[in-house]
């Protein structure tokens, strides 16, 4: 009797486990089926795709006597796009560290102001706070990362240290290399700094035209410093060949007439820093380079960054414009004025 009494209920618990199976799966068939027949034609699909572009806006605002006013909070910024005021999705202060892609022109015609560039950079990346991050790239014919983005100042003196000149200079070329392939890729606060003559002899794919297309879609500043070379390439082709006398008949690898070819030096590096919303120097002198780079070194450590996300979500590529008010008395604001919006769809 003990015996078929303990078969009896294993029985019980056998059948009770095979009904709570089959419940089971007749429960997920039901839920399957249900999803299958709620799910929408895939004509109703993203029938509105809403745009994702983050736009980032790097901030100065000074007083009336230029000097930096810290301590403002979000909610002191209005930011308005072709008139209308967007929301402010993201707010750095200028406590934020920052990264910086430091772009030289060791070519020829960098030569005679090797030994004073390698010194002021080094000196430019001294005066950078410990957590900020500094990229080194040179340029000749060919554009070379000496080193990655980085905060170790001694691995960054090495890379500035160990710089040698060249021939040609593709100035074109390293800075669509650097925006496109680099900073278009770093998040957080970022600049470019760039210091040549201007000139460019052999880019083979970038152009003037493309470049300044870039930045205005770059959400970093850039600070381009001109030295000018004119006059110390114009005496070196003239003890090449003492024979040629004309030096104003010089002219570059590119054809252009050496005055000509500096003139449009001048105006690209003027507009590259205006699209961007950074600044334009000219570098007079070793001791005015030094005096640039401490400028630029302090403007990096007081700006703020705003981001929105545009309200008009048209998805053509277009030029915008950009304006931001500041709830500060005597406030003097300082960014970029419009920038090329073009949808990440």
């Amino acid at each position: 009797m003990e015996r078929e009494r303990i078969y009896t209920r294993m029985n019980s618990r056998f059948v009770l486990f095979r009904a709570c199976i089959f419940t089971t799966l007749l429960l997920i068939a039901s839920a399957f089926t249900a999803a299958q027949t709620q799910q929408p034609d895939s004509q109703d699909i993203d029938v509105v795709r809403v745009s994702t572009s983050l736009v980032t806006v790097p901030i100065s605002v000074m007083d009336r006597n230029g000097r930096f006013v810290p301590d403002l909070t979000q909610r002191q910024f209005h930011l308005f796009e072709n008139g209308v005021e967007q929301d402010v999705a993201f707010f750095e202060n200028a406590q934020k560290p920052f990264t910086v892609a430091l772009l030289l022109d060791v070519s020829d015609s960098a030569k005679f102001k090797f030994n004073e560039i390698q010194n002021a950079a080094i000196a430019f990346v001294a005066q950078l706070r410990p957590d900020d991050r500094v990229l080194v790239a040179v340029f000749d014919k060919r554009v070379t990362i000496m080193c990655e983005a980085t905060n170790d100042r001694h691995l960054l003196e090495s890379a500035i240290r160990r710089v040698r000149s060249g021939g040609g200079t593709s100035l074109y070329d390293a800075v669509d290399m650097i925006v496109t392939q680099r900073l278009n890729k770093i998040r957080g606060r970022k600049a470019l700094v760039l210091f040549t003559d201007g000139v460019d002899t052999t880019s083979a794919g970038a152009t003037y035209e493309s470049t300044l297309h870039a930045a205005q879609e770059l959400d970093a500043l850039a600070y381009s410093i001109k030295y000018n070379t004119m006059d110390d390439v114009s005496e070196s082709s003239r003890e090449i060949d003492a024979g040629q006398r004309n030096s104003l008949d010089l002219r570059t690898a590119k054809g252009e007439k050496l005055s000509v070819a500096y003139e449009r030096a001048d105006r690209y590096l003027r507009l590259l820093a205006d699209k961007s919303g950074g600044r334009f120097f000219y570098a007079a002198s070793p001791k005015h380079l030094e005096e640039i780079f401490s400028r630029i070194a302090q403007e990096l450590r007081e700006q703020y960054s705003l981001g929105y996300y545009p309200k008009n979500r048209d998805t053509s590529v277009s030029q915008r414009s950009i304006k931001i008010k500041v709830d500060a008395p005597g406030a003097v604001v300082r960014a970029r004025r419009n920038y090329l919006y073009k949808s990440d769809n």
